[in-house]
């Protein structure tokens, strides 16, 4: 390193990393402990697309939805309607999908750690 800037912003972006991957951590642990409330195996949080056929089967939909996931615009559409789903499986309202639609980490973790309890009978 020739210049002394560079230490600077080999440290900074260390640090970065480091609260980056802290964070990573966090969420994988929250969506496990999520998946396991709903009487899922946690691991499977975190194999792609098997993690959306798993959501699904959580909020009750059928698998097929999945492909409403992949066409864009309409993704969102029903992004939201699922969300919303998600948060009335574990006995919350409204509140909770405006706040997790800004804050979404957040909110993850404190139902994966907080006293929410999973309920798919509301879903009927």
């Amino acid at each position: 390193m020739n210049n002394p800037n560079d230490a600077a912003v080999a440290g900074s972006m260390l640090f970065i990393g480091v609260i980056v991957a802290i964070f990573i951590i966090v969420a994988v642990l929250a969506n496990i402990k999520i998946f396991n409330k709903a009487g899922e195996a946690g691991w499977k949080s975190l194999v792609p697309i098997l993690n959306i056929f798993v959501f699904l089967k959580i909020i009750r939909q059928p698998a097929w939805r999945i492909i409403l996931y992949f066409i864009p615009l309409v993704n969102i559409i029903v992004s939201l309607i699922d969300l919303n789903r998600f948060c009335k499986s574990f006995g919350k309202g409204f509140g909770l999908l405006i706040a997790m639609l800004f804050l979404q980490p957040i909110f993850m973790l404190i139902l994966a750690f907080g006293d929410a309890e999973y309920d798919d009978a509301v879903l009927a």
